[in-house]
């Protein structure tokens, strides 16, 4: 039984009380020859024990070392792992893949004792109230589901370092729309604002999509001009100058994790529950920070200004295919509005196209990069009239709604020339677009499960267009104060 230095400081103790060894030997739990040394030495166990200068078995790379070490004396950057692979290829049967770990740790030592200095970090001290910081994190690693379906997004993370009071918003992208509501949302939480805000050098703040250059952007720079914050960035590259919101990251995104767990579920019935939620979860983690904050907000100034808008409009031609290009992307818009000029209005999940100060349409906006959403219902009233456009339209793939529409084309394709089913299909697309898409749909589906061709003859009888059922007529109400004057007596 090894000897701790907790018994050896109780026999100490025993000893020093009446300087019996024997029985302070015996309530330390150890023998008495045990106790003797360690009174004569006056030393811990720990202090007794030497560092092991052998080995317990032999070195399996005793004899391939010096080359090993040469190599990384040229080579510092090798892995233990790849010299491993090389060694056991140039040497067949020499080594066993067990032997793998005990080259490592002699890799790790050498680099320990001869290899290159490493990087070194500084620690910094944060002033109350001198900046906030904001970074972008991906939360799919959370699993969260709306109405059932996965729900992908990112979280715009604003920090205090000084305090580490944080805020956050649910985002789609890492867009100036995204930031600015971020931005405004924490500091109007606050209803102040520090010296400076921070960020690293995403394309929403720092990259000038015009001149390429690391500048801060337009927008960005007049949001801090309104806010009255002073812009500043961080390194190209080195984001552990951003370190405060990027350790509070993982922090953060544990605490959701925990707190999903508790709840019992991911899944939110809408994007405003799950938005609720995460305040409320925001609320209780700033709770904790309170006594910091206060320092904060009194050198912080005061925010006297008016939130700005979360979107931004641009003026953009509607192009003589019915369709208008937005940041890369391309939307279809109402064959009407060919020629005219249109307010294109960029919120950050959506898009909505303004006329004459009227909404013309409204969509999800789209993600990546050049990509298109094109509605069939913008165009296929044209068309109808021009069939031969549709063989090489260039956007003939968006002009079938889902798979039910594509297997009607192809087994028209089947049965008639590919003048006849481009034709067909397309007056089966005009009759989805004046009619009700899900009734096409259901009558394209009963079609194709009893093995006949969907020709538009065929589905027109089909198709329910029934009037929706009149609503009914009710009395107006009326309103009798009397009845109101008999519960006021009652109460009385």
């Amino acid at each position: 039984m090894t000897t701790t230095d907790a018994q050896v400081r109780k026999l100490m103790e025993e000893h020093q009380k009446h300087g019996n060894l024997g029985v302070a030997a015996l309530r330390a739990g150890m023998h008495r020859n045990t106790a003797s040394k360690y009174v004569k030495s006056g030393q811990l166990p720990s202090e007794m024990k030497k560092p092991r200068t052998w080995r317990t078995r032999p070195d399996p790379f005793e004899e391939d070392w010096p080359e090993l070490e040469s190599r990384l004396e040229v080579a510092p950057e090798l892995e233990a792992k790849a010299l491993f692979e090389d060694l056991c290829r140039r040497r067949p049967g020499r080594h066993e893949a067990c032997q793998l770990r005990t080259l490592q740790r002699r890799v790790k030592e050498w680099r320990a004792l001869h290899g290159e200095g490493r990087e070194v970090f500084f620690a910094q001290e944060h002033h109350p109230g001198e900046a906030i910081q904001t970074d972008f994190t991906c939360a799919n690693e959370l699993g969260v589901r709306i109405a059932g379906e996965a729900f992908e997004h990112l979280l715009c993370h604003s920090v205090l370092p000084y305090s580490n009071w944080g805020w956050l918003t649910v985002c789609h992208s890492e867009s100036m729309q995204a930031l600015r509501r971020g931005v405004q949302s924490a500091v109007f939480r606050l209803g102040r604002v520090p010296q400076y805000h921070q960020t690293d050098n995403s394309t929403a703040a720092t990259h000038d999509l015009r001149t390429g250059g690391r500048g801060f952007n337009t927008e960005y720079a007049a949001l801090m001009r309104h806010l009255g914050m002073e812009p500043r960035t961080i390194r190209i590259g080195k984001k552990e100058q951003n370190g405060d919101v990027e350790a509070l990251h993982r922090a953060m995104k544990s605490r959701l994790k925990q707190h999903l767990l508790l709840r019992g579920s991911r899944d939110f019935a809408s994007l405003e529950e799950y938005e609720q939620w995460l305040r409320e979860i925001q609320e209780m983690s700033n709770q904790l920070r309170q006594k910091r904050l206060a320092e904060e907000l009194e050198v912080m100034r005061l925010l006297a200004v008016k939130r700005l808008a979360e979107h931004s409009d641009l003026q953009v031609r509607v192009s003589a295919w019915s369709t208008l290009s937005v940041k890369g992307h391309t939307y279809s818009v109402p064959s009407r509005l060919i020629g005219e000029k249109v307010v294109v209005r960029l919120w950050e999940n959506r898009v909505e196209v303004l006329y004459a100060g009227r909404v013309q349409l409204e969509c999800e906006r789209l993600r990546g990069a050049r990509k298109r959403r094109i509605d069939y219902r913008h165009v296929i009233w044209w068309l109808v009239k021009k069939p031969g456009a549709f063989a090489r339209y260039k956007y003939r793939e968006e002009m079938f709604p889902n798979l039910i529409f594509r297997q009607a084309y192809d087994r028209l394709c089947e049965s008639l020339t590919p003048h006849q089913s481009d034709l067909e299909y397309l007056r089966l697309l005009h009759l989805a677009a004046a009619t009700l898409e899900c009734e096409v749909d259901r009558v394209l589906r009963e079609l194709l499960a009893a093995g006949e061709v969907p020709v538009f003859d065929r589905v027109r009888p089909l198709v329910r267009t029934d009037p929706p059922q009149a609503q009914p007529e009710l009395d107006p109400f009326e309103v009798k104060l009397s009845e109101y004057d008999v519960l006021l007596e009652e109460a009385s």
